[in-house]
């Protein structure tokens, strides 16, 4: 019988909790320094095995409801949205899984990039001529009124997205990983107060589309459209599950990775000349905002990629392996939590030209580092688990930096900004920027 993977000194009872709850990147990092790619700690009383390298991130995606369990360690979650999508048995997911690639689809996203164009604009717009913000604050805000509009429609963001949003923050203030989400403690209460109101909000404009489906072309609307695998449709309870899960997904990770995005930019000039001029080629001023331009923006889709790498929004996944399982040298028993980490696994020299260096031409096709193996970015995940929204996060952070880069100038104020991890997707925290709208956007420039 194989060993298991050689573990890191633990205290007794709380094991290496204070370590993983404190500076989890930096003890994750010694571990893979001091004992290999396969490792192992205890939160308390649980193993957890580590698995760092894209061999090893195969394995965990395609073992994912198979030898490991994706439902178990996520119960928080799913004391906040419900038993939907990944967050129920697998079979809830298969049947769902329709559902949720509905408002992906291609022919979709022309819409949704005329939304996101409309409300970036909206909101420069509401700036000012010049001043200072918190950036990561705005993007929360920007991004979550286009998750609003896409998802729900202007009816509904018009009518009570302000209450749903604050609801949707009340359920970020009690989420817990330490804390179990069945004991009746008052954050657990205001979690499921929150919840009742959500569905209340909901139930009738989920009545009124049902009877009208005709009037609507929104994520709510193919959730109710879409039949699910075996061809039922879907009740008002999953129907809500799926939009709240969604608006975490689609608002936590993305504000957080755009507005990482415009300060990666500042901090490296030289690059951002890249992006501005970029810009002025192909969004002059008037120009609509559509799939045949934002193929133009090569060195912003490089930018944003780069960002996923350097600072991954879903820094770590989790399972619980249902049987034991043989991985490289190394036997990890039944019950053990197994962990990914793409915020230590990204900075991987051995795949990533000097690895902690913000370099978007890394993805560049004469160097295409990210193509060395398929599961060495698994910033959304990976396989068949990869995010459905994966191009519609990128697309939306594509608009942003390029239309902030076209009619804004700005001087970033907090060079460093460390990482918060609010809903359990990492932000830069408060990063203060100085911003000035430019008389006319960017130009054509004079010179290459």
């Amino acid at each position: 019988m194989k060993p298991t993977p050689p573990a890191l000194p633990a205290l007794p009872l709380v094991g290496n909790a204070v370590q993983f709850a404190t500076r989890r990147h930096e003890f994750l990092r010694e571990g893979l320094q001091r004992l290999g790619p396969i490792f192992s700690f205890k939160l308390a009383r649980q193993p957890v095995a580590v698995l760092i390298g894209p061999e090893f991130h195969q394995e965990f995606f395609v073992q994912t409801d198979a030898t490991l369990n994706i439902e178990k360690p996520y119960t928080h979650l799913a004391a906040m949205f419900g038993k939907v999508a990944f967050l129920g048995p697998h079979q809830t997911y298969l049947e769902q899984r329709p559902l949720l690639q509905a408002p992906f689809k291609p022919e979709k996203m022309a819409r949704y990039v005329g939304i996101m164009q409309r409300e970036v604009q909206r909101w420069i717009d509401g700036l000012g001529t010049q001043g200072e913000m918190d950036l990561s604050a705005e993007m929360g805000r920007l991004v979550q009124n286009v998750a609003g509009f896409t998802l729900m429609g202007e009816d509904f963001q018009n009518r009570v997205g302000r209450e749903f949003w604050e609801l949707y923050a009340v359920l970020g203030r009690t989420l817990n990983f330490v804390v179990p989400p069945h004991w009746p403690l008052p954050r657990n209460l205001r979690r499921d107060r929150a919840r009742k109101r959500m569905t209340e909000i909901l139930q009738p404009i989920i009545a009124e589309r049902r009877a009208h489906p005709e009037k609507y072309d929104d994520f709510l609307q193919d959730f109710i459209n879409t039949p699910t695998r075996s061809g039922t449709h879907a009740d008002d309870e999953t129907v809500v599950g799926l939009l709240k899960a969604l608006m975490f997904a689609s608002h936590e990770t993305t504000a957080g990775q755009a507005a990482w995005t415009m300060i990666e930019l500042l901090r490296h000039p030289g690059f951002h000349l890249r992006v501005q001029q970029e810009v002025a080629t192909h969004l002059p001023a008037g120009t609509v905002m559509d799939h045949k331009v934002l193929r133009h923006f090569e060195n912003i889709l490089w930018a944003v990629r780069e960002v996923e790498r350097l600072h991954p929004s879903a820094d770590m996944l989790m399972r619980i392996a249902d049987v034991d399982i043989e991985l490289g040298d190394y036997r990890i028993p039944q019950g053990w939590l197994v962990m990914v980490c793409s915020a230590v696994a990204h900075r991987s020299p051995t795949l990533f030209k000097d690895p902690d260096r913000f370099d978007p031409l890394r993805f560049a096709p004469d160097r295409a580092e990210d193509r060395q193996h398929g599961y060495a970015l698994i910033g959304f995940g990976g396989g068949k688990h990869k995010c459905a929204g994966m191009n519609f996060a990128n697309t939306e952070m594509m608009v942003i930096t390029a239309m902030m880069t076209q009619q804004l100038e700005l001087d970033l104020l907090t060079p460093n900004p460390r990482v918060h991890y609010g809903m359990g997707a990492g932000r830069p925290e408060k990063t203060l920027v100085r911003y000035r709208r430019r008389p006319v956007p960017l130009a054509v420039p004079s010179v290459a």
